[in-house]
């Protein structure tokens, strides 16, 4: 018998239904919140190997669905601030763990441990906008603490390349070899990009970091203030929160929210008073984040944000 796509649909909703009910707190959820995310977990565990899977093996894998844990991490995706402050307040100290095992040393587990709140709640966005938080990728099987502990691991593996990239070696055969591929890319460069490529290229980052500048200066003094202590002052989420007298968790999704606010404030300068197209400005904001290295701070020291 063909399964339909409608049939689907139902067995899952329902299966939301019964994992809401087995939730102690369901977190104000209702079935349609919960069904996209096991959609995708039905999918990744039961239809990815047998598209023609029974109706009995799709109940067996949502049965065994962590309700709590899959309720929290919806509800913050969801922006619930109680959900959120519960998420840092429940598995801190998870994390704080996690970070200490996979680190050298005491700082550089704490910065570690801070990043994991940036990356679950997603301080980047994908191309259409939407946040790219790690929390998506919880799918309910398995323990959220355990999930957490894999997070943290595989972002210190990530860091660990990225510094290795930069590690000399004595070899001098390597030396030779490392030395023979920068000549290589440096005339592969200078072929590419003549000068008035480079020229256009130089123009377009003036006007970037030009409308960057202006959508600062037009955040509220708060906002500008948190920008100011995260990229310029170097505090961390928690120490920025401190400041301003809110909870990590809650400074997280402020940055969020600052971030998403200047990609379309930048956009919008960009598209109409510099005649840029979209496909142009899309690709120039991929990551708002790398322009906020440039050196804006007096744009974000003015004498309002003092008074905070």
């Amino acid at each position: 018998m063909t399964v339909t796509a409608e049939h689907r649909e139902r067995l899952i909703e329902e299966g939301a239904r019964r994992l809401l009910e087995r939730a102690t707190n369901s977190r104000s959820l209702d079935a349609a919140a919960l069904s996209s995310r096991l959609t995708g977990t039905v999918q990744k565990y039961v239809l990815k190997d047998d598209a023609g899977a029974s109706d009995e093996a799709i109940n067996e894998l949502l049965t065994t669905v962590r309700a709590d844990d899959l309720c929290l991490i919806v509800a913050c995706e969801r922006g619930d601030e109680s959900a959120w402050n519960d998420l840092v307040e429940g598995y801190g100290a998870t994390v704080r763990s996690a970070a200490r095992s996979a680190s050298s040393n005491e700082d550089a587990a704490e910065d570690l441990a801070q990043s994991i709140w940036a990356e679950l709640h997603g301080l980047k966005h994908r191309a259409d906008g939407s946040t790219a938080g790690k929390l998506a990728y919880y799918s309910g099987v398995g323990s959220l603490g355990g999930w957490l502990r894999a997070v943290v691991g595989q972002l210190a593996i990530d860091q660990h390349r990225k510094q290795s990239r930069l590690v000399q070696t004595e070899e001098e055969t390597e030396m030779d070899r490392l030395s023979r591929d920068s000549e290589q890319s440096e005339k592969v460069f200078v072929t590419a990009r003549n000068p008035e490529e480079a020229l256009a290229s130089k123009m377009a980052g003036a006007e970037v970091e030009s409308a960057l500048g202006r959508a600062i200066a037009e955040l509220a003094a708060e906002d500008r203030l948190l920008v100011k202590l995260y990229y310029f002052d170097g505090l961390r989420l928690r120490e920025a929160g401190a400041v301003l007298g809110v909870h990590e968790a809650t400074a997280s999704r402020r940055l969020t929210r600052v971030h998403t606010d200047l990609r379309q404030r930048v956009a919008g300068i960009l598209m109409a008073e510099q005649g840029w197209t979209k496909s142009e400005t899309e690709r120039s904001l991929a990551d708002v984040t790398s322009h906020l290295e440039v050196d804006l701070e007096p744009m974000v020291s003015a004498p309002a944000m003092d008074a905070n």
